[in-house]
């Protein structure tokens, strides 16, 4: 090789390393975590994964090319949950995403350095998760599940719905302090629209079945479900025995009346795992989860099922249908 040419072959591979490096530093496969509540043949749990992982592919992260995604679903068994909590942080991956507000408080106790972004956890400044909505600090942030004002709204809109009812069976999740927090909100709404509130503990199905059927026993009764994993995994359960005791019902979240629920409100569940993944995306690319705002729901929907309203015998009041922004038939 002649020396000009010599020179010039070395300057270029000079020239070229930095961009060499550079590439393989960003072409490195990253690692994401994810935690969620249901089980793992749930459809919601399958919709709410897909729901996360095309919106990653939209801003470019894709499962299995640049990106890999553990998962993990714990179908609210508190063992469980701590247990994939261990095993995720222990992966160390880049970011993890907590799907609930149960997992979070493990996967917060097995990392302090691993970012957690968080989907559908109501009030975490309360129950310490975070700092301040604004500057989280620490290594969480994410989405707020709704303000704990909306349980107050779920009983008066089932006194709209149903005048007559004087008692609601409120079933939570004992074990939840956000459960916990829900109730007490729709409590302390109960004198002002003349209603008794009951407390229906979750537990196993049997459990379930004995507690609402022994509140059914008496007339004027309607039933609320508050939010927690655990009411998730029961869903199917808790509509069929609303619908056998022919009890006006309360959800928080569409997927009940899809199912043949009467009625839910409440933010839109898999836009926030869409969300997620925009903070995920920022957090990738060097920002840390203690500077990102916690964000609360944009917008809250009424559905209704008519079918199940026509087989309580109930005529829906033209107020309530006016602001449903979804009417199954």
């Amino acid at each position: 090789m002649r020396r000009r040419e010599f020179i010039t072959a070395i300057a270029g591979s000079a020239a070229a390393w930095p961009l060499a490096a550079h590439a393989q530093q960003t072409d490195r496969v990253r690692r994401i975590g994810v935690l969620m509540p249901l089980a793992t043949d749930d459809p919601e749990a399958r919709t709410r994964l897909s729901t996360f992982k095309q919106a990653l592919q939209a801003l470019g992260w894709i499962d299995g090319r640049n990106v890999h995604i553990d998962s993990r679903m714990s179908a609210a068994n508190a063992a469980d949950t701590r247990k994939y909590a261990a095993e995720l942080a222990a992966l160390a991956p880049d970011v993890i995403l907590a799907g609930g507000g149960t997992g979070l408080p493990p996967l917060l106790e097995a990392t302090q350095t691993v970012p957690i972004v968080f989907a559908l956890v109501p009030d975490p400044v309360g129950s310490g998760f975070v700092e301040s909505l604004s500057r989280p600090g620490g290594n969480a942030t994410g989405f707020m599940m709704f303000e704990y004002n909306l349980c107050g709204k779920w009983l008066e809109l089932l006194k709209e719905i149903v005048p007559s009812v004087t008692r609601a069976a409120v079933i939570r999740d004992p074990a939840v302090v956000v459960s916990i927090g829900q109730f007490a909100i729709i409590q302390s709404v109960a004198p002002s629209v003349g209603v008794d509130v009951i407390p229906v503990n979750l537990g196993d199905r049997a459990k379930i079945e004995r507690a609402v059927t022994a509140f059914a026993g008496s007339a004027n009764g309607g039933l609320i479900t508050t939010a927690s994993g655990l009411a998730a995994v029961h869903r199917d359960l808790i509509v069929t025995l609303a619908a056998l005791h022919k009890l006006p019902a309360i959800y928080y979240e569409r997927y009940f009346v899809a199912a043949g629920g009467l009625i839910s409100y409440g933010p839109n569940f898999l836009d926030q795992f869409r969300r997620a993944a925009g903070y995920v995306d920022r957090i990738l690319k060097g920002e840390k989860p203690g500077d990102l705002p916690v964000q609360a729901p944009t917008k809250y929907e009424l559905v209704i099922n008519l079918k199940t309203a026509k087989a309580l015998g109930l005529a829906m009041p033209p107020s309530v249908l006016a602001r449903a922004d979804e009417l199954i038939e």
